[in-house]
């Protein structure tokens, strides 16, 4: 079959690294690490585990930073090389229980997946997430599938996954709309998690990608802001902020005045006479990008005693955290999916997650199709996804459409050939 496989290699990073500079995106455009290759089906680890043909799988921006070695190296000991990129699955079982069945995979290789017995009591109490023993058990290292050398990962022609790691895709959504399960799941865990969002209060959600439109409609719908701004760069992003339940939508530089507005908070002049401190600001940040300028930004809105929530996988980063101590701010992060509590008991992340890509018609947020061959393209779209008009960019494995049928409704920029 045919995989992307990231091999380990130091000199393939640095160029990687240098092409993604000089392409001017940040990250992304390097792809030097990842190889297409046909290579043998992963096998099967033992009972309970079962093939997965995918039929989408999703660039997510953690795919990205670890294509161009910009994430951190924290993660090296809970990976395995070399591994077959793609955590955000959906595709058709053979075997087990769900034979025959469409299915998202929900990638976190927990206990269970790694035949660990007892679990650890994180997986005890559904949060696997918060797993400890990541690298441990039947399997290689690998904190979820697409990370894990023994799995292989949705950017193939197949890989393995664990029972209990699959939700069967209701009818009604379509694979795009499938797709985007886990990353609403994402999504749904932070607006969700420790009730970070009492009724009435300000919140700032700083990125308009996947990620940051998926938590505004996540808010919108598990908590009751009184006032939700939403940050983001491109037009066509302030427009699916407004559609998803943004109350107000700014640039990046404009959430200072935003915050003190919305607020009633007092300026403290900033250099060249900008407004770049405000006394008071917003109760809650969800800070959907992790870099440092989206950090420092965060800083500089939130009030004392307020929470930053980190969504976005941050990497190495530079950020001044004098505001954090002096004005006791609190900073968590929101990684993964598990069991969610709601006003009806514990709900899973990915049956809450199901349900509002469905109610918010999130599929629409799939912009772009390619086959596995035009990896370099679709790279590049996704770190540019933007600038572009898109927001989640696909691998499309499916069968390809017969020749004299009539195209699909995007664009021809869009269109898998």
């Amino acid at each position: 079959m045919k995989a992307l496989v990231f091999e380990r290699h130091i000199a393939r990073f640095a160029a990687s690294r240098v092409a993604a500079t000089i392409g001017g995106s940040g990250h992304g455009v390097g792809v030097g690490p990842l190889e297409l290759l046909e290579t043998d089906p992963p096998e099967l680890p033992g009972e309970g585990w079962v093939r997965v043909q995918p039929r989408l799988a999703g660039i997510c921006g953690s795919d990205l930073a670890t294509l161009d070695g910009r994430s951190s190296r924290y993660f090296e000991h809970i990976v395995s090389f070399p591994f077959v990129p793609g955590h955000e699955v959906v595709g058709d079982v053979t075997g087990g229980i769900y034979d025959g069945k469409r299915v998202v995979v929900e990638p976190v290789l927990g206990c269970e997946a790694r035949g660990l017995a007892p679990p650890c009591e994180a997986c005890s109490n559904g949060d696997k997430g918060r797993c400890e023993r990541i690298a441990f058990g039947e399997l290689a290292p690998g904190l979820q599938t697409g990370y894990c050398s023994d799995t292989g990962g949705g950017w193939s022609g197949g890989l393995v996954a664990h029972e209990s790691q699959l939700h069967s895709v209701p009818e009604h959504l379509s694979d795009e709309a499938a797709v985007m399960i886990e990353p609403t799941a994402c999504a749904v865990h932070a607006a969700c998690s420790s009730a970070v969002v009492a009724s009435g209060q300000r919140v700032v959600v700083l990125g308009a990608g996947t990620l940051g439109l998926c938590t505004i409609a996540a808010l919108r719908t598990h908590a009751l802001p009184g006032a939700l701004v939403a940050v983001a760069k491109h037009p066509d992003q302030r427009r699916l902020a407004r559609e998803l339940g943004a109350d107000h939508v700014v640039a990046p530089g404009e959430v200072v005045r935003a915050a003190r507005r919305l607020t009633g908070s007092l300026a403290l002049a900033g250099s060249g006479g900008s407004v770049e401190r405000i006394t008071g600001g917003v109760d809650v940040v969800f800070d959907c990008v992790g870099s440092a300028d989206s950090l420092e930004s965060s800083l500089s809105v939130v009030r004392p005693g307020g929470e930053i929530v980190l969504v976005g996988m941050p990497g190495p980063i530079k950020v001044d955290l004098a505001p954090l101590w002096q004005r006791e701010v609190r900073l968590r992060g929101a990684y993964a999916y598990g069991t969610e509590q709601t006003p009806t008991g514990p709900r899973r992340t990915f049956d809450l997650a199901a349900e509002l890509v469905h109610d918010c018609n999130l599929g629409r947020l799939v912009s772009a199709h390619y086959p596995l061959e035009r990896y370099e393209e679709a790279i590049a779209h996704a770190a540019a996804a933007g600038k572009r008009g898109s927001v989640k960019i696909v691998f499309d494995m499916r069968r390809r459409p017969r020749a004299g049928r009539a195209p699909s409704t995007q664009t021809q920029d869009k269109e898998m050939p």
